[in-house]
């Protein structure tokens, strides 16, 4: 009987019906190596500024790192306390004297010249004739003048202009 009681324990399957899955430690486990291989360099760490490069023990690299960060902040005061007022540098042409946006100083920059070219153009075109000055005995006539008559002092003066309107605009 007790070999019959042998072959019945050889003949019944005793293993579980459900699949055997892995305990929550094992996937961990397994989890934990997949990121220990794909872990980045140490010298990779340091380019990234992850680690810091030193050779110091971690709690003097802690107050390495306080101290450079309280030096750059001390250097900073120190250029803030130090630096010119506006006013001074508007009158060293730093800054420009308008209060207009950063952005509008160029368009604004460029209406006061031809402002002042317009204004300019209206004083030139108002003021009195080489002729009429010697008439009136503020110039003298100078007879190695190139100009004889006032329809060559015309051209030369406008030829003059012309030449002066291209050295502003950059031509000449």
């Amino acid at each position: 009987m007790a070999s019959e009681g042998q072959d019945r324990s050889a003949l019944i399957d005793e293993s579980p019906i459900a699949p055997v899955r892995p305990t929550a430690s094992h996937v961990r486990q397994n989890s934990l190596e997949k990121h220990l291989q794909h872990r980045p360099d140490p010298q990779d760490l340091k380019k990234r500024h992850i680690l810091l490069d030193t050779n110091a023990a971690p709690a003097l690299q802690c107050r390495a790192h306080e101290l450079e960060r309280q030096r750059a902040s001390d250097s900073l005061k120190k250029g803030l306390e130090n630096r010119a007022e506006r006013d001074k540098l508007v009158e060293r042409n730093i800054l420009p004297s308008s209060t207009a946006a950063p952005a509008l100083i160029g368009h604004q920059r460029e209406l006061g010249k031809h402002m002042l070219a317009d204004t300019l153009n209206d004083k030139i075109s108002h003021r009195p004739s080489p002729e009429d000055l010697v008439k009136g005995g503020i110039l003298q006539e100078d007879p190695t003048s190139p100009v004889r008559s006032k329809g060559e002092a015309d051209r030369l003066y406008e030829e003059r202009i012309e030449e002066e309107y291209a050295k502003r605009e950059g031509g000449a």
